[in-house]
């Protein structure tokens, strides 16, 4: 009986023991030559109007000030150079990083483990996923590649392994596990993030995430931090998202994205009941662009896209990459709700038109959040005001990747302007606050309460 006992128990325990690696360092030694920093230097001009400290007559440093403000007034132009990191994935030379590392960069270089470097070229970037990709010409140097791996197959508590080089410090490796998926942290509409506690600051961005066989499920892009350093939130591209990216950045130095030509807002609770919708699933169709692949295909204002291709729309933000991922020219097909019933559409996808890009002259590899405590959320700067990062007030209007350029018709800067008004409005004793955001390539205008 006793032998039974000690048997079954066993079997309980064997049952919840897992293997835990005593150590990455085979693992590593073998991935870390495929792993690169890049250096992207920008040229700038020189407005600087600096004066020239002032100090008592006859001083012996006098003159060397004079001296050292002649010289660097005379400059009319200097250097400014980002560190980033990133991944071979091909023995010829293709390199995956971010689009934020070499964004605006009037030269780039790949500097590999050996520290040996090459100039690259820029073969294609998307700035709505965050990923460009490079090509250096080795010189018949040996290069070694490494293999995308399935970042759907991973699960919440699986090792991670981020090779990169943060603060400039090439070859550094952190480990940690898995933290979450499909996180959405207001990167945009096309991807959602899996989140790890492996340790990431600056300069680790467009460096690879690694499973425990050696293989990339993601691309370092992002950190949530209030002091810039790592405090286990860091954010990676999942790779399943990222190959089709980089392969079509290689083949046409664009990303050709799905396109269904529809303007979407969320379902609310007061949305759902008026339609007689049975919850707050779907994605509401508030506008049919009348050149768009929609229009032809009888989907009209109002309409709620339930399903698209058979994958059930949770929020609204599923549907913007569900058909962004999908092929230009292939066909969708959709559930839609109109006058309380189902009904079904079939859509021949055209390609999202490409947008004007403008050139950030802010080069931090990943910016700060600031957390706006009276409206319950957190934002970061963006070149057309604050982008919001994070939401924490029940029932908010604002979503995650909201722009907002204007409060109450005055205009948004950055950060500090922007709490600097909502410090000025709550003061004033106002409970809402009218805000003009960019939504999708969308104006809208919506209100927001401060927090009691």
């Amino acid at each position: 009986m006793k032998k039974l006992l000690f048997i079954s128990i066993l079997t309980i325990l064997c049952k919840y023991t897992y293997a835990v690696p005593d150590s990455f360092a085979d693992l590593v030694e073998e991935l870390s030559p495929s792993v690169v920093s890049i250096a992207s230097t920008t040229i700038i001009e020189n407005n600087s109007t600096n004066e020239i400290p002032q100090f008592p007559e006859g001083s012996p440093f006098d003159e060397f000030f004079k001296d050292y403000f002649d010289r660097d007034q005379n400059r009319s132009q200097r250097p400014m150079t980002g560190l980033g990191s990133g991944f071979i994935i091909s023995d010829d030379g293709i390199i995956v990083t971010n689009n934020h590392v070499i964004e605006g960069a009037d030269e780039i270089t790949v500097i590999l483990y050996d520290e040996t470097e090459f100039s690259a070229e820029l073969l294609g970037r998307d700035p709505k996923a965050d990923i460009a990709v490079l090509k250096i010409n080795s010189d018949n140097k040996e290069l070694r590649s490494v293999n995308w791996g399935d970042s759907d197959a991973m699960r919440v508590g699986d090792w991670t392994i981020a090779i990169g080089n943060p603060l400039g410090l090439g070859g550094t490796v952190t480990a940690g596990i898995l933290s979450a998926i499909s996180r959405d942290i207001g990167g945009g509409p096309y991807v959602k993030f899996l989140q790890t506690d492996a340790s990431i600051n600056r300069g680790n961005s467009g460096g690879p995430l690694f499973n425990i066989k050696g293989e990339v499920i993601g691309i370092n892009s992002a950190i949530v931090s209030q002091t810039g350093g790592s405090i286990g939130l860091g954010f990676a591209i999942p790779s399943n998202s990222a190959k089709k990216i980089v392969q079509q950045l290689k083949d046409f130095g664009k990303t050709k994205r799905g396109w269904l030509g529809v303007q979407i807002q969320p379902v609310t609770k007061d949305f759902a009941e008026s339609l007689g919708l049975p919850n707050q699933k779907g994605a509401f169709v508030s506008n049919v662009n009348p050149e768009g692949p929609s229009k032809d295909a009888g989907l009209e204002p109002g309409d709620v896209i339930l399903k698209f291709n058979d994958k059930e729309i949770i929020k609204m933000p599923d549907l913007p990459r569900l058909v962004a991922e999908s092929d230009v020219g292939s066909t969708a097909y959709l559930e839609v709700w109109r006058k309380n019933k189902k009904i079904y559409l079939e859509v021949l996808l055209g390609e999202l038109p490409g947008e004007v890009l403008t050139e950030r002259d802010n080069k931090n590899i990943l910016d700060d959040i600031k957390n706006i405590q009276s409206l319950g959320i957190s934002v970061s700067n963006h070149e057309d005001g604050v982008e919001v990062k994070i939401i924490e007030a029940e029932n908010s209007n604002l979503l995650i990747g909201d722009i907002i350029s204007e409060v109450n018709r005055e205009l948004i800067l950055n950060i500090n302007s922007f709490e600097q008004i909502i410090n000025k409005l709550e003061k004033s004793g106002r409970s809402s606050l009218l805000l003009k955001i960019i939504r999708n390539d969308e104006q809208l205008w919506i209100t927001i309460k401060f927090n009691n």
